[in-house]
């Protein structure tokens, strides 16, 4: 995550605007490495179904759960990552539809497929 931090180009702003929500998620994408989508809910309620635009589409990995069990939380989660799928929000065609954990802070890997 500290690759290229002085970057602009590194850094994109997902959701900036979701007052009713109170979430909040961008971008960290080195050029080197999988993009990661880091993704905030900062109310105590579960946010089911949520969707966030991403640049790729594939399968999300959870690196990080703020929420997990092993970190004294609910264990609300993803179950380890998702599948994005085509849809347009957030100025992006693919779409990753997370369960937000209460108050809990996501980082999610784009997996890069081998060639």
């Amino acid at each position: 995550m500290h690759r290229r931090e002085c970057v602009p180009a590194s850094f994109a702003w997902v959701i900036a605007d979701d007052t009713a929500n109170n979430v909040f998620a961008w971008i960290r994408d080195d050029g080197e490495s999988a993009p990661v989508l880091i993704v905030c809910n900062m109310t105590p309620s579960v946010r089911h179904d949520y969707h966030v635009g991403v640049p790729h589409g594939g399968y999300w990995h959870e690196l990080f759960n703020s929420d997990a069990r092993e970190y004294g939380g609910s264990g609300v989660g993803n179950g380890g990552g998702v599948h994005s799928h085509p849809y347009v929000i957030h100025g992006y065609a693919e779409a990753c539809v997370l369960t937000l954990p209460p108050l809990g802070v996501l980082y999610l890997c784009m997996a890069r497929v081998a060639s």
